[in-house]
Order: structure tokens, then sequence, then C-alpha cells
């Protein structure tokens, strides 16, 4: 005789098959699902190894934003340091010049020991060279600046400028610092050659006349004065878009061409010679020149 199912049976039966159903159901959407993030994972991949082949992945805006964050503005102000102090020791305003370098010193230090708890992506090597050559200036600063520190008291400060600047290490301090704001800004042009439609590079150690500067975006202005500056050792206290932006000024108020000055590298000479370029220049005529320019959102352009 045949065994009737109960209740409890057909219960049974029924979540069995439900069961089974969400299973194969679930089996398959898992199926699709993986394969959909594979594909979009490896055409991720494809974007960012075709990104890497082309040379920009690493110089998006946020990198160069946060390498000024970390790395530049932090250099700025023992930058901007050395000049206050370098002006009151050339002033003779000093009443004790040994401690004024010992606190450079140990601002170049502490400032040193910061941006070596920092890191650069690998992936990024203008940036990551700007670093380490960042570090490398401080790092001879550091050291070089107290060996000053127990004769300066005994020499007036111009007399003790003069020794600073002929120095070998302070000099290639200097230079490395120099080397490190070329290489940032070199980043900015790899930035800019997927951000300007209309980018065009130069070579930037060639010379430029007028027409050709003048043809130029600021980005690669700024970059012809970071490497232009670089090449002639000149450690300044302005930026590179401060002598970029009282160029143009120049250009466009005529005064190039009252002068007869027809390259670039003249009215560099003759503008750095006259003492007449200042921190904020860019600032002071940004609006009037280059409102239509396409920049990163870096502090330096728009503070």
């Amino acid at each position: 005789m045949e065994k009737r199912l109960n209740r409890t049976d057909y219960v049974f039966a029924i979540t069995f098959i439900f069961m089974l159903v969400v299973s194969v159901g679930a089996f398959f959407y898992g199926l699709q699902l993986g394969g959909q993030r594979a594909s979009e994972k490896y055409e991720e991949l494809l974007v960012k190894q075709k990104e890497e082949r082309d040379g920009f992945a690493a110089y998006h805006q946020q990198y160069l934003v946060s390498f000024y964050h970390t790395i530049y503005q932090p250099y700025r102000e023992f930058h901007k340091a050395w000049f206050d102090k370098m002006d009151q020791l050339q002033s003779n305003r000093s009443p004790d010049s040994s401690l004024l370098l010992k606190e450079l010193a140990k601002q170049a230090q502490t400032i040193y020991s910061e941006l070596s708890e920092k890191s650069t992506p690998a992936s990024s090597p203008l940036l990551q060279d700007a670093h380490k050559d960042y570090m490398r200036s401080l790092k001879l600063f550091s050291e070089a600046l107290p060996g000053f520190a127990s004769k300066a008291n005994a020499m007036r400060g111009t007399e003790l400028v003069a020794q600073l600047q002929a120095d070998a290490y302070l000099a290639e301090a200097r230079s490395f610092a120099l080397k490190a704001e070329n290489g940032y800004y070199q980043s900015i042009i790899k930035w800019a050659e997927t951000s300007e439609p209309q980018f065009k590079a130069v070579d930037v150690t060639k010379p430029l006349n007028i027409e050709q500067w003048s043809a130029l975006s600021l980005n690669m202005k700024n970059a012809y004065i970071a490497n232009m500056l670089l090449a002639s050792h000149r450690y300044q206290a302005f930026t590179p878009q401060d002598l970029s932006g009282r160029i143009d000024d120049m250009i466009t108020s005529g005064q190039v061409k009252k002068m007869n000055l027809g390259e670039i590298g003249a009215v560099t000479d003759m503008l750095i010679a006259t003492d007449a370029v200042r921190e904020g220049d860019f600032l002071r005529v940004r609006s009037k020149l280059y409102a239509n320019e396409t920049l990163p959102l870096l502090p330096f352009y728009t503070n």
C-alpha cells in the first residue's frame, strides 16, 4: 500500500525545490557578476597600461597637489626664511648673526626630517627625484651653516653673505633646490599634455625669441624659466611664474620692444640684474594676462 505524503513532507519538498532554484539562480548571477567585474577590471588595467605607456598616469592633478602640500610647501618655508635672513645680514640688521645661522640650520634639519617621513609614488619619477633633491638641499644647508655660526658675529653682514654665497656646499644645496624645482615644473608639463587641447611643448634648452615665447601656454613658459634658472644657477626668492608674469607684462606694455630686446634670455637677464622681479608678481598680473589659461589647481596659482 502506497504511503501518502503528509504536510511536513510537502513543506520539505517545496523548500528543497525553492532552495535549489535559488542556488541555481545565485550561481548564474554570480557567474554573470564575476564576469562583468573581471571585464571592468581588465578594461581598467588596459586604460592604466595605456596611460603608463603614454607617460601621463603618474602626473594627474591629485599627485601634483599632494606633492605641493607635503614636499614643495615645507621646503618653501625654509626657502623664504633663507632670503629673509640673508636680507637681514645684507642690511646689517641682525644683532646676532651667529644665532640667525643656527636657526636656519635647525629649520633646515627639521624640515629635512619632516620630508624624510613622506613618500612619493615610484610611478612618478619626476616627483620622486624632486622629493629627493629637496631633501639633499636641506641636508647640505643644515650641515654647512653651523660652520659659519662660530665666526659670524666677527664679520659684517655683507662680508658674511659673500662667504655664504661662495661656499661650495651651500652652492650645491642651492643647485639641488633648483633641480628639484625644475623637476616639479616638468611634472606640471606632463599634466598639461593631457589637459590643454592646444598644448605646445618646446625644447627648454634652446633660446626663444619674443614671438616664440608669446605663443606658449603659461605652463610651458614656467617650465622654460625653471630650466633657465637651473642652468644659470640662479637661486631666487621668486617663483618661475613670477618671472613669467614680469616678462609677459613687459611684452604687452611694449617695454621689451622699446628696449630692443629680441630674446627671452636677454629679458630675463635684465629683469634679474635690476632686481625687478618680486615674489607675488604672478598674482598681480594673473587676471589681466592669464584669465583663459588652463592651470592645475595649485595654491601658488591661486593664492
